[in-house]
C-alpha cells in the first residue's frame, strides 16, 4: 500500500510540475508547480521538464478560422521550455520548491511585417522564477487512502518582458521593437500563486488525482509597447491596448491513475487559460484571454531514485474569449468585437525527477 501511495503522489508531483502554458497565443508564462514527498521522507528532489508545442490554428470564440491556414495567413508559434525545479522536503507535511524556467520561442507571421512575406521573430532567456511552500493537510502516515496538499507561492518578475527583435515593414529595411506578448519570456509582474493537489486510492492499483492552480497578478500593465517598433494607433491608445497587460492565469486537472509495477498510467482532463478579468487589479492593456480543455494521457516510470514522465495533452475545446478592450469597443460601437488567438493541437511534455 505504501508503494501505491508513493507512486500516485509522485505522479501528481510530476504532472503538477508540468508548466501551465496554454497552447498558443493565449500567453501563459512558465510557473511550474512542485509537490512534497509523502510519509516520513526527507531530502531534495530535482525535476527537469521539457515542453514543446506548435500553435497555428486560429479561433474567435470556439469557432476555428480555417481560412487562415488555407490562405497561408496564420501565425505560427514554436514554443520550447526547460523547467528546473528544486524541492526541499522538511518532514512528512512541509516542503518548499523553486522553479527556474528557460524559454526559447519563435514566431512567424505576415501581418506583423509587410503583410506579403513571412518573417520570424524570436526570444530566449529565463522566465519568471517561482518559490512556493506546500503542506499536506492530513497526516501522511495515517491517511493511506488519500490526502490534500495546499501551496502558496510568489512569482518574481525575473523574465524579460520587453524582449525585442526586428520587424520587416519593407523588404530592404527593418525596425527594432518588442516581440509579441505570446513569446515574451516574462510578464513583468510579481504574482501570488495558490495551489491544491490531491489524490485518493480505491485499491492497491487504482486511484484518483486532481489539482488546481491560480496565479494572481495584481499589476495591470507592464508598459511594453504592442506596436512592434511603430507608433500606436489612436484606437489602441483609446482602448489601452497600446501596452501589454499582466494577466492572471489558471489551471485545473483531474483523472485516474493505474499502477503496473514501476509504471503508472494516467488519464484525465486538463483545463487551463487566461481570464479577461483579474481577481486583483485592473483589466486593461493588451491580452488574449481564453482557455483550452485537453485530454491528458500520461505515463510515469519510477524506481527508488529516479522517475520519468511523459504526457501529451491534446485539445478537445479551444475558446478565445472577449478581452476587456473587446467588451469596451462592443459597448461603444454597438457591434460585437472579439479578437482571435492561435492554439496548438497538442503539446509534448517529458521530464525526469531525481531524489536525493
Amino acid at each position: 500500500m505504501k508503494q501505491v501511495i508513493i507512486c500516485l503522489v509522485v505522479t501528481i508531483c510530476v504532472m503538477a510540475g508540468n508548466n501551465i502554458y496554454a497552447q498558443g497565443c493565449v500567453a501563459i508564462r512558465g510557473v511550474a508547480g512542485v509537490c512534497g514527498r509523502p510519509a516520513n521522507a526527507k531530502g531534495w528532489d530535482m525535476n527537469i521538464n521539457n515542453r514543446y508545442f506548435k500553435s497555428y490554428k486560429h479561433f474567435v470564440g470556439t469557432k476555428e478560422q480555417k481560412e487562415r491556414v488555407e490562405n497561408g495567413s496564420e501565425v505560427i508559434n514554436h514554443s520550447y521550455e526547460l523547467d528546473i525545479t528544486a524541492t526541499r522536503t522538511f518532514n512528512a507535511r512541509w516542503s518548499v520548491g523553486m522553479t527556474l524556467p528557460i524559454m526559447a520561442f519563435g514566431r512567424s507571421s505576415l501581418y506583423e511585417h509587410d503583410r506579403v512575406n513571412r518573417y520570424s521573430t524570436h526570444s530566449f532567456g529565463i522566465g519568471d522564477i517561482r518559490v512556493s511552500a506546500y503542506r499536506w493537510m492530513f497526516d501522511p502516515v495515517k491517511s493511506h487512502k488519500g490526502n490534500v496538499q495546499l501551496g502558496l507561492g510568489i512569482k518574481l518578475p525575473t523574465g524579460v518582458y520587453n524582449y525585442q527583435d526586428y520587424f520587416y515593414r519593407k523588404a530592404d529595411s527593418a525596425v527594432l521593437g518588442p516581440v509579441d506578448q505570446s513569446i515574451q519570456p516574462g510578464d513583468g509582474g510579481t504574482g501570488i500563486s495558490v495551489e491544491l493537489n490531491s489524490y485518493y486510492n480505491f485499491n492497491h492499483k487504482l486511484g484518483l488525482y486532481g489539482s488546481f492552480f491560480y496565479l494572481i497578478n495584481p499589476r495591470e500593465v507592464n508598459g511594453t509597447s504592442t506596436s512592434r517598433g511603430s507608433a500606436p494607433s489612436a484606437t489602441a491608445i483609446k482602448y489601452n491596448t497600446d501596452v501589454m497587460s499582466v494577466p492572471d492565469l489558471f489551471m485545473a486537472r483531474g483523472g485516474l491513475s493505474y499502477m503496473l509495477g514501476h509504471v503508472t498510467l494516467s488519464g484525465g482532463i486538463r483545463a487551463e487559460g487566461l481570464p479577461s478579468s483579474d481577481l486583483i487589479g485592473g483589466d486593461r492593456g493588451f491580452r488574449r484571454p481564453g482557455y483550452i480543455i485537453s485530454a491528458e494521457p500520461s505515463v510515469t516510470y519510477m524506481n527508488k531514485k529516479v522517475s520519468y514522465n511523459l504526457s501529451v495533452p491534446f485539445a478537445l475545446k479551444r475558446n478565445r474569449t472577449q478581452s476587456d478592450s473587446d467588451k469596451r469597443r462592443t459597448r461603444d460601437t454597438g457591434t460585437h468585437v472579439q479578437g482571435d488567438a492561435a492554439f496548438a493541437d497538442y503539446l509534448v511534455s517529458a521530464g525526469i525527477t531525481f531524489r536525493f
